[in-house]
């Protein structure tokens, strides 16, 4: 047997006291190098300006993330160098799809829109996002990366502007003013929907799919317009649908994803410092809307569902769980419907590019 005497074991500790010393004036030394090279680097960003088209300025994505990143965190990143204006298209009376044409046009320089607004323009806007492709929000960040070099030649393409980022509204779900028990009940129902896969899912479950501006639904909740309508889940609760519907069906058929681009024109005269900064933090930004969403859907179906919530007083809205019967008719809507039918309105490049990427990542083929 091995003895430690008291003067051995005195003697290691203070090996290891001097050592955590050491580490904790290297971390010092580290961070203040870090400090003094990022704020180098701030000094040297030439002032710049930039105009800023956000999404819907009344959720929470735009409140929490987008305008304090652009009002705030860039500017103190930079050390006062780089300042942006912001504000969301709702505000400016535009509509989603038309942010895309005005930053072509050079109108707008950087803007920020739903992708689901764009499938009209060409429908590879809606190839990460087809109905029942992603159940989880692991999924939907898999599918997003693997399509986001295709989407950015597309955009340089057709919109002439640069992607900068692509991240997800919550998770879309159900909002009913009628009881439903699952996605059978969908049957003879009008869904409102905000982009053409979900109306296919819809009329797939022998609904009608109603297609409606996010301003227009709780009026159509309320005049029975409609009797559900799809949506994120915080997205629902910030604009308090649940005053308007009574059941809360919380199987994920989609994510709504959001691109951030800006103008190649308004790219191109940019300092490559100031390229190089905003490519950096936007980056990050894009980072942490992902794990944020994650929260914020479990979130949005607490507030809507009468349990703990963080954002406001919690509604009292009914709670429908899936079952796996849901989730496997779900897959088989999209494997027998909503994939072919878009196969069809996508070109044979579009295809190839699918099967390419995220065909890999779902492990499905687009015929």
């Amino acid at each position: 047997m091995q003895i430690i005497t008291n003067v051995e074991r005195q003697s290691t500790i203070q090996k290891n006291n001097g050592f955590q010393k050491w580490m904790i004036t290297l971390a010092g030394v580290i961070a203040i190098a870090i400090s003094l090279v990022t704020f180098s680097f701030a000094a040297e960003l030439p002032h710049t300006k930039l105009r800023v088209i956000g999404t819907w300025s009344h959720l929470n994505q735009y409140k929490k993330h987008e305008a304090p990143f652009w009002r705030d965190e860039i500017k103190n990143l930079s050390k006062g160098a780089i300042t942006a204006d912001i504000k969301g298209f709702n505000d400016l009376g535009l509509k989603g799809n038309e942010v895309m044409r005005l930053m072509r046009s050079g109108v707008i320089d950087f803007g920020t829109t739903v992708m689901g607004y764009l499938a009209a323009d060409d429908p590879i806007n809606e190839a990460i996002d087809l109905a029942g492709l992603s159940p989880d929000i692991e999924t939907a960040r898999k599918v997003s990366n693997a399509f986001k070099p295709v989407l950015e030649e597309t955009y340089r393409k057709k919109y002439n502007v640069k992607l900068l980022g692509i991240w997800p509204y919550s998770a879309q779900v159900l909002f009913c003013n009628a009881p439903i028990k699952g996605l059978t009940d969908l049957k003879g129902k009008k869904v409102r929907t905000s982009n053409r896969t979900l109306s296919e899912f819809v009329d797939a479950l022998g609904g009608t799919g109603v297609t409606l501006a996010f301003s227009e639904v709780v009026l159509a909740l309320q005049n029975k317009v409609v009797d559900c309508a799809i949506t994120g889940a915080m997205s629902g609760y910030s604009a308090k649908w649940y005053e308007v519907s009574t059941h809360l069906y919380e199987l994920p058929v989609g994510w709504s994803q959001v691109v951030l681009a800006v103008s190649l024109r308004k790219w191109q005269r940019l300092d490559p410092k100031v390229q190089q900064f905003l490519v950096n933090h936007i980056n990050q930004l894009e980072n942490r809307i992902w794990h944020y969403t994650a929260k914020e859907t479990l979130e949005g179906i607490n507030c809507n569902t009468g349990n703990q919530c963080n954002s406001g007083k919690a509604a009292n809205m009914r709670l429908v769980q899936s079952t796996a019967d849901d989730k496997k008719q779900l897959k088989h809507i999209l494997l027998n419907s909503v994939l072919p039918k878009w196969s069809k309105r996508c070109n044979k490049k579009c295809i190839k590019q699918w099967n390419a990427s995220v065909g890999k990542v779902v492990k499905l083929t687009a015929n």
